[in-house]
């Protein structure tokens, strides 16, 4: 059973490394006959933002991305909101405690501030010491029944050894265990970290394949031992490139618009903007770049997707809107630019003499954002 899933985190709106993300995960679920499912990764209460979840709904409903499970949608693997999931969490963490495979940390921020600070005086990697780990039963009962704050960490094994993940992209990546600590996987307030709460739900919603950014590449040996502490199978792993800006930097809002519904904003349509990001390190295996949703997801492979960086090419994306737009049939432009013309400065025109203007202007657009500039030309 093909099962993935995109699980965003509702700290901003949609943006366009997590459409891409949404996109390869979706065509990959259509053409395996599988399920895509949407579950919000709303655990980091501190940087929660009003209407992101609304936001990245409505951005995937307006690229065409259909969801079979999710918030609002149910679906027998829910609920989808992993706040809404703490008490499997927790049972989680109980398991591993009692395996021996986690255990409290009682290290207050201030002390864990001053060893990163000496770490990296001496010219070391900042990471936890293990201080608690050896700790002795007792006193670790004794500092629980006193209320003490704590969070829950889990074990990396003593002796060393190689993490290997075959990823479908990259292939063989390996990490040595001496580069991973001991990572935090319940936090004082209750809540999982992302560490946990992802092999969990992964595993319990029966993901099959998970798709995420290369920037997760070295919390894969956490993850893998997560499972094998769990005895548990995990799933196929891919990580995709980076998107880049044109000094090849990651791309940020610095740089221009990387929202969705900033690009939706700018009059870019939905399947133009598709067709472009799906551009952004795979490739048909041909020179054809002009591609609908229908032919790739006959197409997409993800032996196909690039290991480098994908340059986002603002100049390639608005050639692409070009060419769907000059596809559009008449009824459907008319229609869409509608709403453009309602906000611009010629609403109050002649909607003849407008309809007139606009199928002229037609071969003129980059965007439809374009057309009220242009209408001066006529008014």
């Amino acid at each position: 059973m093909v099962r993935l899933r995109f699980a965003p985190s509702p700290t901003g709106f949609l943006h366009i490394g997590g459409l891409r993300t949404a996109l390869f995960s979706w065509l990959f679920a259509r053409q395996n006959q599988g399920s895509f499912i949407f579950r919000l990764e709303d655990t980091d209460r501190n940087r929660l933002v009003e209407a992101a979840e609304s936001n990245l709904l409505k951005m995937l409903e307006w690229a065409g991305l259909d969801i079979d499970e999710g918030p609002g949608i149910g679906g027998e693997f829910g609920p989808y909101r992993q706040s809404e999931r703490l008490e499997i969490y927790r049972d989680h963490v109980d398991r591993l405690l009692g395996q021996g495979d986690a255990y409290p940390c009682f290290c207050s921020e201030e002390r864990l501030e001053k060893l990163k600070t000496f770490q990296r005086s001496e010219g070391l990697t900042p990471r936890y010491d293990n201080h608690c780990r050896k700790l002795q039963k007792k006193e670790v009962e004794t500092k629980i029944q006193s209320g003490e704050k704590h969070v829950i960490r889990m074990k990396i094994p003593e002796n060393q050894e190689t993490f290997r993940l075959n990823d479908l992209v990259r292939g063989t990546v390996a990490i040595e265990s001496t580069q991973v600590e001991d990572q935090v996987i319940l936090k004082s307030d209750g809540f999982p970290t992302y560490h946990l709460a992802v092999v969990v739900d992964d595993h319990l919603m029966q993901i099959s394949h998970v798709v995420r950014g290369e920037e997760w590449l070295p919390s894969f040996p956490k993850h893998l031992l997560l499972y094998r502490y769990f005895g548990w199978e995990p799933p196929e792993f891919i990580h995709l490139p980076l998107i880049l800006n044109e000094e090849r930097a990651k791309l940020s809002k610095r740089h221009g618009a990387v929202s969705v519904e900033e690009f939706r904003e700018r009059g870019y349509l939905p399947q133009a903007l598709l067709n472009f990001i799906a551009l952004l390190g795979w490739s048909p295996g041909d020179d054809r770049e002009v591609l609908s949703l229908e032919e790739m997801v006959d197409e997409f492979r993800f032996e196909r997707v690039s290991k480098s960086g994908a340059v986002f090419d603002r100049e390639k994306l608005n050639w692409m809107n070009q060419q769907y737009l000059l596809k559009l049939p008449e009824e459907e432009y008319f229609r869409m630019i509608d709403d453009v013309i309602q906000k611009g400065d010629y609403h109050d025109q002649d909607p003849g003499k407008i309809r007139q203007a606009a199928e002229i202007l037609k071969t003129r657009l980059v965007t439809l954002s374009d057309l009220n500039q242009k209408l001066g030309l006529f008014f």
